[in-house]
């Protein structure tokens, strides 16, 4: 099982002093070895959440372009981008261009969308669910198309058309098909049909693992469906990690091994709140990387 970390609170230092925290952040996340580095992609932060909505919050693929800057090995990606943030073929170009100055290291992490109130307070259309869903399985379409080298053509859809799709330069990264493409959600009847139909990885919200155990059976049975093996959807998992704060990674490990056991690939960390996100990363998760990586997973 590897580790990862996602940037979600921007709060603990001043503003004028993000850009080199960030990037002390990165370092850190390579000398710890984590293969994954994440951050929210929304224009206000979570109040759903129970987080005041004014809290800093960062545009979430210029903070990944500053990040790729810093790294060499982790991979880097948005968890996840909702689908109304941004038209698709420009998100397919946003993506592609993190991956080639990233040297082929980007995710498309991706879903629905669901915080109303920053749609409003923007601007942002803020369709009906249902139709959130026809846009992210066309966006999907269209982000697979804008990276196949032999396709520039046009794309006809019920809510996007594109007259080109063309996409130079091409990403890095699996020459042909182009960045993971990540859905999040744990939606057991259209999210993870996508992910089935077609996605490279999923992301799970923590549950308790029987939980997580009938996702991955619904998931099994999305892929038997559509003719595809299970097996090469990579599962990832969001965790809180609270116990590495106290500096308890044994009592850390014995939560995650049952997810491991499951067959979850990558357990990603939160940043909890009022930690610099460097100190945290350093201090807390990478003590954990090596215990963790003992579990197995695929």
């Amino acid at each position: 099982m590897r580790l990862g970390a996602h940037l979600m609170r921007f709060d603990a230092v001043e503003p004028a002093r993000l850009a080199p925290e960030l990037a002390a952040t990165g370092e850190a996340a390579e000398e710890a070895g984590l293969s994954w580095l994440s951050v929210m992609d929304h224009f206000f932060q979570m109040e759903p959440a129970g987080l005041p909505a004014d809290d800093p919050m960062l545009e979430a693929y210029t903070t990944l372009g500053l990040l790729a800057g810093r790294t060499e090995t982790v991979q880097l990606g948005a968890l996840v981008t909702g689908v109304t943030y941004r038209h698709p073929g420009l998100l397919a170009k946003i993506v592609a261009t993190l991956d080639v100055l990233s040297r082929g290291r980007a995710t498309l992490g991706i879903g629905a969308a669901w915080y109303e109130r920053e749609h409003v307070g923007l601007g942002v259309p803020y369709p009906p669910l249902a139709e959130r869903f026809e846009r992210l399985e066309e966006t999907l379409r269209i982000c697979r198309q804008m990276w196949d080298p032999a396709d520039d053509g046009p794309f006809e859809g019920a809510h996007y058309r594109l007259a080109e799709s063309l996409c130079r330069p091409l990403p890095l990264s699996r020459p042909g098909r182009g960045p993971e493409i990540l859905v999040g959600g744990s939606g057991e009847r259209k999210t993870l049909r996508l992910v089935a139909q077609y996605a490279d990885a999923c992301n799970l919200f923590e549950a308790a693992p029987e939980e997580i155990a009938r996702k991955l059976d619904v998931l099994r049975g999305h892929c038997d469906a559509v003719g595809r093996d299970a097996a090469d959807v990579r599962v990832t998992l969001v965790m809180g990690g609270d116990q590495l704060l106290t500096g308890d990674v044994d009592a850390f490990v014995a939560a995650a091994r049952p997810y491991a056991d499951l067959g979850v690939a990558e357990v990603i960390l939160r940043a909890p709140a009022g930690v610099p996100l460097a100190t945290w990363v350093r201090d807390h998760v990478a003590p954990a990387v090596p215990r963790v990586a003992e579990l197995g997973g695929r």
